[in-house]
């Protein structure tokens, strides 16, 4: 069970502006006004930098050399590297975490547990590629199946935010390490579309009962797939091809812009047609398939920029 009091007081650090200082924390270290740190942590590693660029991997990674998608961002980055006491387990310092995120509005990203969904290279490229976490940062455990990761995104009127955070428990020297990173600022974009792979989007399916798929596109106002929504369309239809008594909602979303009759007309349309280029195109039985269009229902981001609207156009699939 989470403890109420840390989340709580994780959701006040959250909201802005309380750090605390410990006597042990590196000189000139200072908690990051967005998000707090988990009782009796030091700060071991301290860097801030205004205006820096910042590589979040975005999915799993076998091959450090070829990590697969990366999110590029660009904007003020704060990395701190943390050492907990060692009765705390990395799952209890996560939980809490990823639980204050949710609350305070981050969106997941990308979460994965162990070498089995993080990919048997993450810890080396966190490490050692000075691309995730400067060199200068110790406190590396390789091979742990205790490391857990979380990549959160929020979008508001005081702009964007992107928290990366990174959990490995050193049970040789009883203690649990947390890095850090945040970045403020606008994101630029990803090395290329990631497209989930099917075991990929049954990993989200079974966390958390549906999963955004990116990768989907349509024109403007439109409801007719473009074709370079193909790869897509495969990973999806891999997945309901594996799981056979997989049954799913297609929901599609809009932003806000025009009235809501015409998004909820449009919501639906594009849902049914991506149930239709599943049954037509890979033979994906359509009575597993239930097209719904929620028009601008269920935002996950603001509506009142562009990069939140382009957010919110999206398609999902549900578990029923």
């Amino acid at each position: 069970m989470l403890k109420k009091t840390f989340s709580s007081m994780l959701l006040m650090l959250l909201a802005g502006g309380l750090n605390s200082v410990v006597a042990a924390d590196v000189k000139g270290s200072a908690d990051h006004q967005l998000l707090g740190r988990f009782p009796g942590a030091e700060i071991r590693h301290y860097l801030a930098k205004d205006y820096d660029a910042a590589y979040l991997p975005a999915a799993k990674i076998d091959d450090r050399k070829a990590p697969g998608a990366l999110l590029e961002l660009e904007g003020k980055v704060t990395s701190i590297s943390y050492r907990i006491p060692g009765e705390r387990s990395a799952l209890e310092v996560f939980r809490n975490y990823e639980k204050a995120l949710q609350q305070a509005g981050f969106e997941t990203l990308f979460t994965c547990h162990g070498p089995k969904t993080c990919g048997t290279d993450m810890m080396s490229f966190i490490a050692l590629e000075d691309r995730v976490r400067p060199n200068s940062f110790g406190d590396a455990v390789f091979g742990s199946p205790s490391e857990r990761i979380v990549l959160a995104r929020r979008s508001d009127d005081a702009g964007e935010a992107h928290v990366f955070l990174h959990v490995v428990e050193d049970t040789s020297n009883n203690r649990t390490y947390l890095y850090q990173q945040i970045i403020e600022g606008t994101e630029l974009a990803l090395d290329e579309v990631k497209v989930l792979q099917a075991d990929e989007l049954q990993t989200m399916l079974e966390r958390q009962g549906f999963v955004a798929v990116p990768g989907i596109y349509f024109d403007t106002a439109k409801a007719q797939i473009k074709p370079e929504s193909s790869g897509a369309l495969a990973e999806m239809a891999k997945l309901l091809e594996s799981k056979g008594d997989l049954k799913v909602y297609v929901v599609g979303h809009t932003d806000n812009q025009g009235s809501l009759d015409t998004n909820l007309a449009l919501s639906q349309s594009r849902a049914h047609a991506v149930v239709e280029a599943l049954r037509a195109s890979y033979s994906i039985d359509a009575a597993r398939m239930k097209a719904k269009g929620v028009a601008s229902f269920s935002p996950v981001a603001s509506n009142a920029q562009e990069t939140g609207r382009a957010r919110n156009r999206r398609v999902e699939l549900v578990v029923q």
